[in-house]
């Protein structure tokens, strides 16, 4: 008689390496949120778990926003979407966000290489990754969010506006810019560990 090894896990039938939504952030919303940048209070963005600069994986310009009334709302709406994505598609044990939500700009030769969102230390309770894409593609070229799916290296859709949410231990990056500017907003929706 075989042995049966299974312990009768639930599948997740609905499980996606990545989704993205588009439209629910609208243009007003997304002009308020590019005139938070303020170029004395961005920092030369890290490698999370790195305290120096590795400039071989990562080049980009961030600034954290606030969870203040002003603009509450942008968690809120995150927030949102994280909780009814989670319940759709990956059915993680979320809590909200640890840490602040980064406005990021990558500029003409900015990139992050290939890497998790995932990892030892304070990303270790990381589950979902968010990308709010505020520049239109327009803008720039280059920039590309791209995902390692097995073998294969699949593009994130580029329209303003899209929200793109993504379980934070696949892999990913952005491609190099190579002309204008790309702004976005990053955050991660945090949670117990994994056991």
């Amino acid at each position: 008689m075989p042995i049966n090894y299974s312990f009768g896990l639930p599948q997740n039938p609905n499980f996606v390496e990545f989704i993205y939504y588009e439209g629910l952030f609208l243009p007003h919303e997304i002009n308020n949120i590019l005139n938070f940048w303020d170029d004395d209070k961005t920092i030369k963005a890290t490698v999370t778990g790195e305290s120096q600069y590795n400039d071989e994986l990562r080049q980009s310009s961030v600034m954290f926003i606030d969870e203040t009334p002003e603009n509450g709302w942008i968690y809120r709406k995150l927030a949102n979407l994280a909780i009814k994505t989670n319940n759709e598609r990956f059915y993680f044990d979320i809590r909200g966000f640890d840490q602040e939500l980064q406005l990021t700009r990558y500029s003409d030769g900015d990139f992050f290489d290939w890497h998790l969102d995932f990892g030892p230390g304070e990303s270790s309770t990381r589950k979902l990754s968010m990308t709010v894409q505020l520049s239109d593609p327009d803008e720039y070229e280059g920039g590309d969010l791209q995902f390692m799916v097995n073998q294969n290296i699949v593009t994130a859709p580029r329209t303003k506006g899209t929200i793109v949410i993504f379980p934070s231990f696949i892999i990913h990056r952005v491609t190099p810019i190579t002309k204008g500017v790309r702004q976005s907003i990053v955050g991660w929706v945090t949670g117990p560990p994994y056991r």
